[in-house]
């Protein structure tokens, strides 16, 4: 059932037509026309997770434990790699279960080596599989996906989300290595990325609305259900940034996903108070009908472009672009109360 179902959400991915707002557009940066900066000289390097990476970009959970999902997620690995990116696998739930589908996982640390490759399970998963979440994949962290919105309309899924914080909590404190907590789509509010900081958690992946939405994916599963007047629940990717590191939490990584699609939304998102991007329904819809070469050119284009961005802001380096200014403007004034 779980294998039939990760195929059936990659498919289903690629038949959604729904298109949520992420107000990066209510972001404003400011034009530097006096730089004084050599283009060849600006560094889009960061640390993450311990290892230095060369652009603040990952490639966000999505699949495994299909022969399907073990095709896309050697393209994925392969364009990891190559350009020093961050890649974390789809929940492994699957692969703990059925030993057949652990290639569909392992093909990633096999083909991106010493890079940065991270676990992914659900919230309500324990400790040891945790751990052997990890272990097989020689893991640097661990993503526990939070979603309750995406359960709640899947035929099959979870209705009881009692002790989940506590759960998470027992995770953090036994993990030999970082624990990433983070939404599938419809953003994490303020009260909850505090709940997770006094647990102990120190990343969280707010993976905001306005990206993939479960919730079309879900309802294309179950053609006896309409849920269309749900498609537009959950917290713009923009509003999540920013309310999150408005908290002011010490030592909080915060990683920006949820419709993060170009240059532009790359840089809005660390001027806004991101430590780190990521993408997963863009790079799959590049891998899926592009292939592999034209996913290159999509991330060499990301890359070069956040760079000519930087140099227009008037920065050398990613630590100066987290300190620029910025207005809001729009919807996502009125919602900051600004």
């Amino acid at each position: 059932m779980r294998k039939y179902r990760k195929t059936e959400h990659i498919e289903n991915f690629l038949r959604t037509t729904y298109v949520g707002d992420t107000l990066f557009s209510d972001i404003f940066l400011y034009n530097d026309s006096i730089p004084e900066i050599d283009y060849d000289e600006i560094d889009t390097s960061v640390f993450f997770l311990n290892k230095k990476v060369n652009f603040p970009l990952m490639i966000n959970a999505m699949t495994g434990g299909s022969d399907l999902s073990e095709e896309i997620n050697r393209d994925l690995a392969n364009v990891a790699k190559e350009f020093d990116l961050p890649m974390a696998v789809g929940s492994q739930a699957i692969a703990l279960e059925d030993e057949d589908s652990r290639k569909s996982f392992e093909i990633v640390r096999e083909i991106i080596k010493d890079g940065i490759v991270i676990s992914n399970l659900n919230g309500f998963s324990t400790v040891e599989d945790a751990k052997k979440a990890v272990e097989f994949l020689s893991a640097d962290a661990i993503q526990i996906h939070l979603n309750p919105a995406q359960e709640l309309v899947q035929v099959e899924g979870e209705r009881n989300f009692c002790g989940i914080l506590k759960n998470v909590e027992e995770i953090v404190k036994k993990s030999e290595v970082p624990v990433i907590v983070k939404e599938v789509g419809f953003g994490m509010s303020p009260k909850t990325v505090k709940k997770l900081y006094d647990i102990g958690v120190r990343y969280v992946d707010i993976s905001g609305y306005g990206g993939t939405n479960f919730f079309e994916i879900e309802n294309l599963r179950d053609p006896n259900s309409d849920i269309s007047d749900l498609f537009s629940w959950g917290i713009p990717t923009a509003l999540s940034l920013i309310e999150a590191d408005r908290l002011k939490l010490k030592d909080l990584y915060i990683i920006s996903a949820g419709g993060v699609k170009n240059s532009m939304d790359i840089v809005k998102s660390l001027a806004a108070g991101a430590s780190m991007t990521a993408i997963s329904g863009e790079i799959l819809s590049y891998i899926v009908h592009g292939g592999y070469e034209y996913t290159l050119k999509y991330i060499e284009g990301l890359i070069e472009k956040t760079k000519m961005l930087m140099m227009l802001s008037g920065v050398k380096n990613i630590e100066e672009l987290k300190k620029v200014d910025y207005k809001v403007t729009g919807k996502l004034k009125d919602l900051l109360g600004d």
